[in-house]
């Protein structure tokens, strides 16, 4: 039995991932919930979806702790009838927490970027764009420690995620050689012309869009430049969930934590697909 409350979760949590560290345009922090409400079981996942509310509520969950934000944008009412007002009754009726770490989890040492570094094998990896804290900032560039052919890294990339429809998509020469690799997890289109990306032999990101990446595999063909790879952004971020568990399991005693076993990747299946 536990003796926290919710706010021990939220102190530990701003400890290890602070919300001044969160981009300005970003919704981080407690989304709903009481500080003194009793701490004893703690969900993670990637997502407050439907799925994952009924999971948390299930299983009787005092606070679900996610990694992107219900309410990143403004709403003007939570309704029963919409989509969010539905999500955020449910968990209050079931008197479970929200709290969402996103951006501010994306950056650190033992962020979303740095272990999807660690899961695909890099080492002297550092931070593609650092900030005030050189060992902190957003997503990653570091090395294989040999170099292998695009193909085969795109298969080990695939090893280690879980399954999606989307699966790995892959824009480059499956037998170019690589081993310079730049990433960053979630979205990163918005970076394929960093400096740092075009000097990779690969850059791998999410939600990568057909004007974006057209461009910069041109790009690639006149001056030089990575290939790319293209993968699920619930998988990549998923990654970073059990060692938060862990981490925060160990600030809390006696407080159980359990990651979410649901995929919550929005595509259901794919037809047509052709290599």
């Amino acid at each position: 039995m536990s003796d926290f409350v919710l706010k021990d979760l939220r102190r530990v949590a701003e400890q290890f991932w602070p919300a001044e560290t969160a981009e300005s345009w970003d919704r981080v922090g407690l989304v709903a919930g009481d500080d003194s409400a009793p701490l004893r079981k703690v969900l993670l996942a990637v997502d407050a979806v439907r799925d994952t509310v009924a999971e948390a509520v299930g299983w009787e969950a005092d606070a679900l702790l996610t990694h992107h934000p219900l309410l990143l944008r403004g709403v003007h009412t939570i309704a029963g009838d919409t989509s969010k007002g539905a999500l955020l009754s449910t968990l209050i009726r079931g008197n479970c927490a929200l709290l969402a770490a996103h951006t501010n989890a994306d950056a650190p040492e033992g962020g979303v970027s740095d272990v999807i570094a660690t899961k695909f094998g890099l080492i002297e990896s550092v931070p593609l764009v650092a900030g005030s804290n050189p060992e902190a900032g957003i997503g990653r560039v570091g090395l294989l420690d040999a170099p292998v052919s695009l193909g085969e890294f795109a298969e080990r990339i695939a090893a280690v995620l879980p399954q999606t429809v989307s699966g790995v998509r892959v824009a480059g020469d499956p037998a170019r050689k690589i081993q310079r690799v730049a990433l960053c997890g979630g979205a990163g289109d918005s970076l394929l012309d960093h400096p740092a990306v075009r000097a990779a032999d690969v850059y791998v990101t999410s939600d990568l869009r057909h004007h974006p990446a057209q461009e910069s595999i041109e790009q690639s063909i006149v001056a030089g430049g990575p290939a790319l790879i293209d993968i699920a952004h619930w998988a990549a971020e998923s990654l970073w969930l059990e060692g938060a568990a862990e981490r925060l399991a160990a600030e809390l005693p006696g407080v159980e934590f359990r990651v979410s076993t649901l995929r919550t990747d929005p595509w259901s299946f794919a037809v047509g697909c052709e290599a």
